[in-house]
């Protein structure tokens, strides 16, 4: 996810004004719930502790599928296994790109740079180990997200936890506790989408615009971007899709060039830097807590990066054209590989070798900026365009987040209401001062993991079950290949 909830440092109560004033009492309290330190002063903040809790426990529960089932993920999504009778909207592929563009983003560039400065180089070591972790969480939530899905008469798919939270706790007596779950994730992602899936990502967009060509006036953007966004949005799930599988590949392809420019003028310095990294991890003297603190920030930034655990990609993978829910579970295992192991870990390499984070003057996206400047003056320049590209992706794949909890909510009919008022805030966000507003709905965006990882909690065992029963089948020789990919 492109959203950086760090250590927020809230405006003084004078400072407030109008919608600000209201709010940040709110955020408060939410923040103070999610990040209440458990363990004393430099414990884990409850919400990290929550979601590494969670996708250890899926890890084991699931006998380590992030591992043995990786090459299997990687051939369906090839297409190998695809059969174009299957019920959905999009392929193996077109969904995985969709969550993707909904998770690669500034928390690869900016949140990486945030946790290596804080934590130190060996916060990358518990980045990539909670995000090896997260790979089974992903593969719980997606499982259930098509197992649970609802196919309309017309072919549209609808999907995610709020259906799996209400029909399979209620298969087992928890009708009432299910169904206000899935209300509450509901709202919870209504808030999420709109604001740090939308206001923020045009926000930073036109952020990195006007940082290459100053003059570019905030309205004009917000009107290009919302335009664009409107064409792919009021297509519906296939045309997200279909843009999200040619967008997604392009974005990473530019940035990760990008990086291994950088990297191949410092190989000598390669070995260092991943020595520095492991000696780090473990250091008793490592900033911010010791080895504890670097911890905190590396399970953080990997679970704010990937999302694993939130239960937003299950939306999405719903959709997708197969009769086996375990099949999509592993192709969603996938995203925090990508997400977190590679381009995260691309991003660190290229901030410890380049020392940008030593710089006690810069912070955020302005380390990794530094360390891309390191190569040619113009380089920065890739990054804006690989920013304003991870935004865009952002906003159209949290539009359809957005549109299903507003469709479990209010209907199906009503739906274009909710598609108007997110174009119109694209807009807004290039040019509005966000604020306290950006800080609560960050905070939204953290709570959908509860209900979601409390109803995951409730539904292992059958994942479990059907994991089984679809590996046995798989390795009896069961499922034969077809290469046929689904047009």
């Amino acid at each position: 996810m492109v959203l950086i909830p760090a250590a927020r440092v809230m405006a003084q109560e004078d400072e407030l004004t109008g919608i600000d004033k209201v709010i940040q009492p709110i955020n408060d309290v939410l923040g103070g719930f999610f990040f209440f330190s458990i363990g004393g002063e430099n414990g884990f903040p409850f919400i990290v502790l929550w979601l590494f809790v969670a996708a250890f426990f899926f890890t084991l529960r699931m006998g380590f599928i992030n591992i043995r089932g990786f090459k299997h993920a990687i051939d369906v999504v090839r297409g190998q296994y695809d059969d174009i009778h299957d019920q959905g909207e999009v392929t193996h592929f077109q969904a995985l790109s969709t969550a993707l563009s909904g998770t690669v983003g500034l928390g690869n560039i900016a949140g990486v740079a945030v946790a290596i400065s804080i934590g130190g180089p060996g916060a990358m070591v518990w980045m990539t180990i909670a995000g090896l972790l997260g790979m089974t969480s992903k593969f719980v939530e997606c499982t259930l997200g098509v197992k649970y899905r609802r196919v309309a008469p017309d072919g549209t798919v609808l999907g995610g936890p709020a259906y799996y939270l209400n029909a399979g706790l209620a298969q087992r007596g928890l009708r009432p506790v299910g169904q206000g779950l899935a209300i509450l994730f509901c709202i919870l992602c209504l808030g999420g989408s709109i604001g740090g899936g939308n206001l923020f990502q045009s926000n930073q967009a036109y952020a990195a615009v006007k940082n290459v060509v100053p003059t570019f006036p905030a309205w004009l953007f917000g009107l290009i971007v919302s335009a664009l966004a409107a064409l792919v949005i009021l297509g519906g799930i296939k045309r997200i899709g279909a843009v999200a599988g040619k967008l997604v590949p392009g974005m990473a392809i530019i940035y990760v060039c990008s990086c291994l420019v950088i990297l191949s003028g410092s190989l000598s310095e390669l070995p260092a830097a991943i020595g520095l990294i492991f000696q780090g991890a473990f250091a008793p003297t490592a900033a911010v807590g010791g080895i504890i603190g670097v911890m905190v920030q590396g399970i953080k930034r990997s679970s704010f990066s990937n999302e694993a655990g939130v239960g937003s990609a299950s939306i999405v993978h719903s959709a997708a054209r197969t009769h086996e829910p375990i099949r999509e579970g592993l192709v969603s295992l996938l995203e925090p590989f990508i997400d977190t192991v590679v381009i995260c870990n691309m991003t660190a390499l290229v901030i410890i070798v380049s020392k940008a984070y030593e710089q006690t003057d810069l912070e955020g996206v302005e380390i990794t900026a530094n360390a891309f400047a390191t190569v040619a003056g113009w380089f920065p320049i890739l990054l804006s365009i690989a920013v304003c590209l991870f935004a865009f992706s952002t906003i159209v794949t949290w539009s359809y987040y957005g549109i299903q909890a507003w469709t479990y909510l209010f209907g199906e009919r009503s739906a274009i209401i909710f598609k108007v008022i997110y174009i119109i805030c694209t807009f807004l966000g290039s040019w509005l001062s966000l604020s306290v507003v950006i800080d609560f709905t960050d905070l939204l965006f953290l709570g959908m993991a509860f209900p979601n990882l409390l109803g995951c909690y409730f539904l292992s065992n059958e994942v479990a079950s059907d994991l089984k029963n679809y590996w046995d089948r798989l390795a009896s020789g069961q499922m034969p290949k077809v290469f046929k990919v689904a047009d």
